[in-house]
């Protein structure tokens, strides 16, 4: 079967990037999804966890993710039968709590944004269907359409000087010298 197409996405060989700076941006992006995962792996299941990553330039950055401290992280996994001596604990779950909050927080944001986006989405769409409805309105006028507007028009010129002569007339100014009366 010719020009088969697959829906979804496609697994994708896992191998080296050879260019600097698709590998910096690729390092980037997964960074930032693997944080994610680690901190829903956190919420759902109340586990203690430690991400450190390098980054691939030449600084070497060091990147990590730890929860709920670097402390219970560590002996959790020195000693991982052991349990927690009571201060720790308490400030691992005050450091679970604010996570939670900060997250609670982070993705109401991320929903108001979208919504905020999509919003500006369709205002953008609307301006640009009206504009365009506008002047088609415009070009459908037949010939007796048009006088009527042209009438309306000069209506409203009359109407509009009229205003203009008694609002000077009100006041003491005299209208500018460029004014058309």
């Amino acid at each position: 079967m010719e020009g088969k197409k697959t829906a979804g996405r496609q697994k994708i060989p896992l191998k080296k990037i050879e260019k600097y700076v698709d590998r910096c941006t690729t390092f980037s992006k997964r960074r930032s999804g693997l944080y994610k995962k680690a901190s829903e792996l956190v919420r759902e299941n109340d586990v203690d966890l430690g991400i450190v990553l390098t980054s691939p330039t030449e600084a070497e950055k060091v990147y990590s993710f730890i929860h709920p401290t670097h402390n219970a992280v560590i002996d959790r996994f020195m000693n991982p039968t052991q349990e927690f001596d009571l201060g720790e604990h308490l400030v691992a779950e005050n450091t679970r709590k604010k996570v939670n909050q900060l997250n609670d927080r982070l993705n109401e944001l991320d929903r108001r944004e979208k919504i905020a986006k999509d919003r500006m989405t369709s205002l953008s769409e609307m301006n640009k269907t009206r504009e365009k409805s506008r002047w088609e309105s415009i070009d459908q006028l037949n010939a007796d359409d048009i006088m009527k507007f042209e009438a309306w028009l000069d209506v409203g010129e009359v109407m509009l000087k009229d205003q203009l002569r008694e609002a000077s007339s009100s006041s003491s100014q005299s209208p500018p010298k460029d004014a058309d009366i």
